[in-house]
């Protein structure tokens, strides 16, 4: 008979950016010393959606057209570079990627990017690459709320909204 380990805290996923891993759009992290610790203890994995998928880094910042990633995934809107590329198959590749991942380790909480195409779980970019900011989610953030995974962002570690259920067991 196998004797699996278990982690005797509950095992989490983190954007690989917030834990100090330079893979952003723009090739730089963006640090939450809690999260990077968290990882450094074992008690989450760290993964980029867009990496995953094949995406190199540095590469060219992306938006999601027409919606949010729940419209993505339902076909409803694009996810394009600033070049005008039609970036959606890598990012719903990059979603899915991301999910199996998260089902084989039996992992049920992630902490993600605010604002990423990918990762946004409250906010994201409005598709014009002004700057302007509008509420939605990523695509991958899409996929696992709908598969029921429970998707919370750096924010609320750093203060800025209500604190959620995940911080209690950090």
């Amino acid at each position: 008979m196998t004797k699996h380990l278990q982690n005797p805290v509950p095992l989490k996923m983190v954007s690989a950016c917030l834990a100090g891993v330079q893979c952003r759009y723009n090739g730089q992290a963006k640090t939450v010393p809690l999260l990077k610790d968290m990882v450094q203890r074992g008690d989450a994995i760290t993964l980029c959606p867009e990496r995953l998928a094949g995406l190199a880094t540095p590469r060219r910042p992306a938006e999601i057209v027409g919606g949010d990633g729940y419209a993505v995934l339902d076909g409803k809107a694009r996810v394009y570079n600033d070049c005008g590329e039609d970036l959606t198959g890598a990012f719903i590749i990059a979603a899915y990627k991301t999910l199996h991942i998260l089902q084989a380790a039996g992992i049920g909480e992630v902490v993600l990017k605010e604002g990423s195409p990918s990762c946004g779980s409250r906010e994201i970019y409005d598709g014009t690459f002004s700057g302007t900011k509008r509420d939605g989610v990523g695509v991958t953030a899409a996929l696992l709320l709908r598969s029921g995974i429970r998707v919370y962002s750096e924010q609320t570690l750093l203060g800025d909204s209500q604190p959620e259920p995940v911080l209690s067991k950090m």
